[in-house]
Parts: structure tokens; C-alpha cells; sequence
């Protein structure tokens, strides 16, 4: 009798553990439970929040390459499972959602399991909190980003799922902001940008996304949550943006294609960044309490908009932040509060994307440095040496032919961190990160 009442026992209680882990999460799966190992394509997918288009969800589906699709969520069910198993006509081994019910989930084995074994993830809306709260600095983010940097998987999200792709997120911690509410006060207590490391996707490095761009306007809020970036850190960062049903797909290579409805509609995705023109970019007035100026004479932000097309035939480049077709260039302002848009034309400066930066074999001496850094071990063909600033600034270039080493005076910049791209005469590129130190 003692034993049977042991069994009982522990039955109620692995049967309660059971409940408890099942209460964590919940998981939706369509397909075949047989896990299959593919060549994904990588990439990354982004919409703006309104329903899925088609023609976009196809090209995140193919990258794939026929494996297991993994949907993450924090409220909602199993919306996605059939719509990308059986209604797109693109095959996939399975699709499984799963619901995150809290954060506890971010640690169960089985979670982390489907998160190792699929070749393309989607993050669902929501509330980016909940995904920024239970996953970041857990097994899930750095999964995520292994599965990214490893094993090439293919990445995306829409709305709230689009807001956590870049470096830098709106977290939404304290809740959601207005554009007028942002723009009036700029240090709004729900204006709550981050920038602690979570989700590491390519090109999206020194990023902000924002979505419905249209319902309502969100250009305003956008633009203050790069002012407060430029002006806390010093970093230049970029916006992209879609309007509600409009996405953009960027392949490995760093294109980004834009789907949406575009002539009949008129949608949009946004690709936005701070005037490289401008020998001082800051804003003229960014103060708690104040409405934000930043007019830079009407030209403060460069912004190409682009249409958005059922076969997605307009691109920008990520590579150079200038290069497209099928859009326009804008300037946006603000003065006093009051956001303005423009016609504009393309920033005239070169710039390099830093999301497409590898550390290599040259040596710098020393770093951090002072009035002059010396960088050898360069490879024999190396023909031109070029310094940028963080946000993608050419500053210097310097040709060089059969030298193992070169040096450059680097008296007249200020401290902080530069890149330094080297390039031999067949096109191959070295980096590598430099610092300049405070005299």
C-alpha cells in the first residue's frame, strides 16, 4: 500500500510538472515531424503590419529551401501554419508555431530544440516588449543568432516582429508614442530606444526599423528616434520603414527588394539616414520638454522611398545606401515640432555599409592611436587604403602599390572608432576597426 501510494504520487507530480512546462508555451505544428536538414539561403524578410503579402512571404519561404519554418509568438495561435504550409505554393518540410506564454519558455528544452532545427524563422506581431523581455540575453537570442551567423537561416517578422530586426529597437517598454507626442518632447518617457545586443540580423546593423507607416504617420517618431541615437551615442544610424502593406526582402547580398500593391496602391518602404553632407548633423534643439528642431535648411534626413510592386522589381542597396530604382529621394525637417517632407536628391558623399565589415589579417600600431597609426602586413596587390567613420563616412584614401605597410596621419580627427577597408586590385576587401584615443 506504501509503494502504490509512492506511485501515485509521483504520477500526480510529473503529470503537474507536465501541466506546468506545457503552461510556458503552446505549439501548433503542421507537416512532417521528421526533421530534415536544408541549404537555407539566408536573408531577411520585413512587413509592415497589415496582412502578409503573398508574393514577399514567397520569397521567405523559398530561402527555406524546403525545410522546417518556425513561427515565434507571444499572443495569437496558429494563423501562419497553414497560410505557409499549403496556401503559397512553396513546399516546406513543417510549419510549427509556438506561443510563448511567458518567459519562462525561453528555457525550455524543447523550445530551444525547434529553434536549433529550423531553417527559417518568423516573428509574429505582437507587443515587442514581450519578445525583447522574455528572449533577449537568453538560450533563444543567442540561438537565433547562431542559427543566423551558422547555419544561414532565413529571418523576418511584421510589425512588432519587424521592430526587433535591427540593432537598435523601439522596445516599447513603457508603451507605444505618437509621432506629435514624440516630436513635442522628445525624452517622452515612452520613447524608449535601445540598443542593447539582442537579435544580430545582416544589414541590419545601426538600424531602427518602424512599421504601419501610414496608419498612423510615423515619420515624426521615426526621425526622433534617430535624433536621440546621433545625439547619445554619436552614431549615425539608418531607419527602415514600411507602410502597412508594403514589405522588403533583403537577400545576401544586400539588396532589398520592395512587394507591395504599387500602382494601384500606393506603398511604400522607407530607407532613411542622417545628412552625411553635413559637417554637423546633430539637431539644433533636442531638449527635455522642447519640441525637436532639426532642419539643417530642410535637408536633416535623406530618405529614399520606394514603390512597392507585386514582383518586388524595385530594389535599394544596403551596400551604399544610395543605389535604387523605382523611387525617389526626399529631404524631411523638423522645426519646432513640425515634421516636414520635401522633395530631395541623393546624399553627395560616398558611404560603406559596416554590416557587410569582416575582421581580417592587417595589424594596425598602434590602437587606440593618436596623431598617426602605422598598418602593416598588407597583402601584396593591396592598392588603396580608405578610412571611414561609423556611420559610413569616406574620410580618407590613400593609394599605395607593393607596400607591406603604410602610414596615416590621422591628426585632424576627433576620438572615437573608425574603419579602416583596405582593397587589393582584384576587388578583395580587408577591415579592421581602429580607435582614436583622447590626447
Amino acid at each position: 500500500m506504501k509503494n502504490q501510494h509512492l506511485y501515485l504520487l509521483c504520477s500526480f507530480f510529473g503529470i503537474f510538472a507536465m501541466q506546468v512546462r506545457a503552461q510556458n508555451f503552446t505549439s501548433f505544428f503542421t507537416g512532417s515531424e521528421s526533421d530534415i536538414v536544408t541549404s537555407p539561403q539566408g536573408g531577411v524578410c520585413m512587413m509592415g503590419g497589415a496582412t502578409e503579402d503573398d508574393e514577399a512571404m514567397k520569397w521567405f519561404l523559398n530561402r527555406a529551401d524546403g525545410g522546417d519554418v518556425l513561427v515565434l509568438r507571444a499572443s495569437g495561435s496558429d494563423g501562419y501554419n497553414n497560410y505557409f504550409y499549403s496556401q503559397l505554393g512553396v513546399s516546406v518540410n513543417s510549419v510549427e508555431t509556438i506561443r510563448f506564454n511567458n518567459a519562462q519558455a525561453s528555457f525550455d528544452a524543447y523550445v530551444l530544440e525547434r529553434i536549433e532545427k529550423a531553417e527559417a524563422i518568423w516573428f509574429a506581431g505582437g507587443d515587442q516588449w514581450n519578445y525583447i523581455s522574455y528572449w533577449r540575453n537568453t538560450p533563444v537570442d543567442s540561438l537565433i543568432n547562431k542559427g543566423i551567423a551558422e547555419r544561414n537561416i532565413v529571418v523576418g517578422g511584421t510589425s512588432a516582429g519587424m521592430a526587433i530586426l535591427g540593432s537598435h529597437y523601439f522596445s516599447a517598454q513603457n508603451g507605444t508614442i505618437t509621432s506629435n507626442a514624440a516630436l513635442q518632447n522628445p525624452f517622452n518617457n515612452n520613447v524608449t530606444v535601445d540598443n542593447t545586443p539582442f537579435l544580430q540580423v545582416p544589414y541590419m546593423n545601426q538600424v531602427i526599423t518602424d512599421t504601419h507607416y501610414d496608419n498612423p504617420d510615423r515619420r515624426g517618431r521615426h526621425s526622433v528616434f534617430l535624433a536621440r541615437i546621433l545625439s547619445e551615442s554619436g552614431i549615425h544610424a539608418k531607419g527602415i520603414a514600411c507602410d502597412e502593406y508594403t514589405a522588403l526582402c533583403i537577400d545576401e547580398n544586400g539588396i532589398a527588394k520592395v512587394f507591395g500593391g504599387y500602382p494601384n496602391y500606393d506603398d511604400n518602404a522607407y530607407f532613411i539616414q542622417t545628412n552625411c553632407e553635413s559637417n554637423n548633423p546633430n539637431p539644433e534643439v533636442l531638449e527635455p520638454n522642447q519640441a525637436l528642431t532639426w532642419n539643417l535648411n530642410g535637408e536633416a534626413l535623406k530618405v529614399y522611398a520606394v514603390k512597392g510592386t507585386s514582383t518586388g522589381a524595385n530594389t535599394f542597396d544596403l551596400n551604399d545606401w544610395k543605389t535604387g530604382n523605382g523611387g525617389s529621394w526626399q529631404h524631411w525637417s523638423i522645426n519646432n515640432g513640425n515634421f516636414t517632407s520635401d522633395e530631395g536628391i541623393e546624399p553627395d558623399c560616398q558611404q560603406v555599409s559596416i554590416n557587410t565589415f569582416k575582421e581580417n589579417v592587417i595589424q594596425l600600431y598602434p590602437n587606440p592611436f593618436n596623431d598617426q597609426v602605422t598598418i602593416f602586413d598588407l597583402p601584396a596587390n593591396c592598392e588603396t587604403v580608405q578610412l571611414f567613420s561609423m556611420d559610413g563616412r569616406l574620410l580618407t584614401t590613400k593609394k599605395i602599390a607593393n607596400q607591406n605597410q603604410v602610414v596615416l596621419e590621422t591628426t585632424s580627427l576627433g576620438a572615437g572608432t573608425y574603419i579602416l577597408l583596405v582593397i587589393d586590385k582584384t576587388g578583395n576587401q580587408q577591415t579592421k576597426k581602429l580607435v582614436k584615443s583622447i590626447n
